[in-house]
């Protein structure tokens, strides 16, 4: 299950270095948007996703790949390809914030997701002030949808 709030995010307010905190490159493809089937490499690591409909809670399954799979399946994958740099930044009570900076035809789009052990922290969660809006609830801003601009 995954329970995670997501915001929009200019860059001009991060009150520090995102490139202080670890950093991994993403490259994602959707070879279906409903329900959402994801391949992902991550830094080196390969991964087959399912996503149930949902936008603050959907289940979510991660498959690991071969580099080979992914290479096959993402000349696939409908849309464009999202790419994005994420920081993971920690917070108090154990959370962190990824970071997201899109690059390519996303350029300059930045996200930021935390996701949370239940859907009570997720309701009571005060993000830091220099998060912008809260598009958890807005379909268009899920990647899966992205992908199809």
């Amino acid at each position: 299950m995954e329970i995670e709030r997501k915001y929009l995010i200019e860059r001009s307010k991060i009150p520090f270095d995102p490139k202080d905190y670890p950093c991994r490159r993403i490259e994602q493809g959707y070879l279906c948007t409903e329900p959402v089937v994801r391949i992902r490499r991550d830094n080196d690591d390969y991964y087959l996703t399912y996503k149930s409909k949902g936008l603050l809670i959907r289940e979510e399954y991660n498959l690991p790949l071969t580099r080979e799979a992914y290479t096959h399946l993402i000349e696939k994958a409908d849309g464009h390809l999202i790419t994005k740099d994420r920081y993971v930044i920690p917070l108090d009570g154990g959370l962190n914030i990824e970071l997201d900076f899109f690059s390519g035809y996303l350029d300059g789009m930045i996200f930021a997701e935390v996701e949370f052990p239940d859907e009570a922290a997720a309701n009571s969660f005060q993000p830091p002030s220099w998060f912008g809006e809260d598009v958890t609830c807005s379909p268009q801003y899920q990647n899966s949808t992205l992908s199809r601009l």
